[in-house]
């Protein structure tokens, strides 16, 4: 390990990438400690501004009073910032006690990383503090393997934000972001928890649904792609089939990928491809055998028809092939969140599904002291919004910092509980009414599920409508007298 003070900082800036972007992890940043709030409140501008200081070190704190802030249990025997990268990565390291920093690298290979820990093990035996801007990925998993080691992630924009505070001409280098996540880890560890594994399927099942919804985004580029396609000579296929994402949509532009072959099939050969595709509608079948025939060309120029055409192809084995893995994911995660023991809880839940109930499983995990109450939660996953306030005014806002795939499951669900929960349904028309858009009325009943959530959660008691419906009575639910007075009206 070499030893010394950092280099120069060099007169660059760059983009920081958010890796906590689209999964249910927590993105690590100093605490969500903004408060939702209810009031209406119009968007406001504000600036942000730094202390103009060039300094990067602060050593007016003295190092024993840092450690001791420390709300971990453990008694660690060092101190490491790593900043990461996609072929070595950069340390600052301070053992307990000392004053010295150290600075050094280590190759991104499996092998380098494990003999960096070794070499750790051997000086320092452990516990070690490691603190880096992941959650996850391949330096996470190989670290991960080494017990002595407790890894304490930290937004990238937390530690971006942190060194423009004492370099504002931002400047910046690798060295240097990983003495300052050493900085953030010593003076800020009350705001810092360490990644907790939970179990192997519940990690498994984490993965498999971020993945799933990964595929799915790719058959929807797919999709776009092959409508563009279509539009340029083929038109009146995208009018034949509601959903483009099917089998039998692939299946009929492979068998059938111009209007001038669709119209030379007989009448029978239509009739049995559907049938062997599960259309059993005699109208439907009607409906597009007539639309075949009675189709007019866009055009007959084999310029524009044979390169769009072999477009078309090439999409859809890709198609195909999206839609058969993400059957094999459905496979896997029905079978793994039903090993769970939380599973029938979200899968009673209306609107969940076989889909909607293993991602709602996984955002609420397995630890029951993960969270304190509902409300954090609802801040965590970035449903709830953002109070500002500066001088007089008072604004709220959409709240960025946060997991967006857990806050994309809890908006999802709620929104397919609309026409399936009596009380949903209900609260979401009042928000309507209230000038609320869909999106806002929806985050607004997402708000409300994850009281309910939790609770059900907490107590491991499935969600009932009717004793929710009648604690709403107890109560004197304004929204039940809103509706006992329209049914009264109508």
């Amino acid at each position: 390990m070499k030893t010394g003070h950092a280099p120069a900082d060099y007169e660059y800036s760059t983009l920081t990438l958010d890796v906590f972007g689209f999964g249910f992890e927590s993105a690590g940043a100093l605490g969500f400690i903004n408060e939702y709030s209810g009031l209406a409140a119009q968007p406001a501008r504000y600036i942000g501004f730094a202390e103009p200081s060039m300094h990067v070190h602060i050593d007016n704190l003295p190092l024993v009073e840092m450690i001791m802030k420390s709300q971990t249990t453990h008694s660690f025997t060092a101190f490491i910032g790593i900043d990461w990268a996609d072929k070595k990565h950069d340390f600052c390291l301070l053992a307990a006690g000392a004053e010295q920093r150290e600075f050094g690298t280590f190759d991104h290979t499996p092998e380098a990383i494990a003999l960096w820990a070794k070499a750790l093990h051997d000086r320092f035996d452990g516990p070690i503090a490691i603190c880096l801007e992941l959650s996850k990925g391949p330096l996470v998993y190989a670290l991960q393997r080494c017990p002595f080691l407790e890894i304490f992630p930290v937004h990238p924009s937390t530690l971006a934000k942190y060194r423009e505070a004492f370099v504002p001409s931002h400047a910046k280098d690798d060295p240097t972001d990983a003495e300052m996540a050493l900085e953030i880890l010593l003076r800020h560890p009350d705001k810092l928890d360490p990644i907790q594994l939970q179990s192997e399927p519940m990690r498994i099942l984490s993965r498999l649904v971020e993945e799933r919804r990964s595929l799915v985004n790719d058959v929807i580029g797919i999709t776009n792609r092959l409508t563009n396609a279509l539009k340029q000579y083929y038109p009146q296929a995208l009018d034949w089939f509601e959903h483009k994402d099917t089998l039998i949509f692939c299946d009929f532009l492979n068998r059938w990928p111009t209007l001038k072959q669709v119209k030379q099939a007989r009448q029978s050969t239509l009739e049995s491809f559907f049938h062997q595709h599960n259309v059993r509608r005699a109208y439907l079948i009607e409906r597009r055998i007539q639309g075949i025939r009675s189709a007019t060309a866009l055009t007959d120029d084999e310029a524009v028809i044979r390169p769009y055409q072999m477009v078309v192809q090439a999409l859809v084995d890709q198609l195909r092939a999206l839609l058969q893995a993400i059957d094999h994911f459905d496979s896997e995660i029905d079978q793994i969140a039903k090993s769970l023991p939380d599973y029938d809880l979200f899968a009673a839940l209306p609107g969940a599904g076989h889909i909607m109930a293993p991602r709602l499983l996984v955002a609420f995990g397995e630890e029951r002291d993960r969270y304190a109450n509902a409300a954090q939660i609802q801040r965590y996953s970035g449903v709830a919004p953002v109070v500002e306030r500066s001088g007089n005014k008072c604004w709220v806002h959409w709240r960025i910092a946060c997991p967006t795939f857990l806050r994309q499951t809890f908006v999802e669900w709620a929104g397919s509980t609309i026409p399936r929960s009596f009380w949903a349904g209900a609260y979401y028309q009042q928000q309507r009414n209230k000038g609320c858009s869909h999106r806002v009325a929806v985050r607004a009943l997402a708000f409300k599920w994850i009281r309910i959530l939790y609770r059900c959660w907490e107590s491991r008691t499935p969600y009932d409508e009717s004793i929710y419906l009648n604690s709403l009575r107890r109560r004197g639910s304004p929204l039940l007298a809103n509706l006992s007075e329209n049914a009264k009206i109508t």
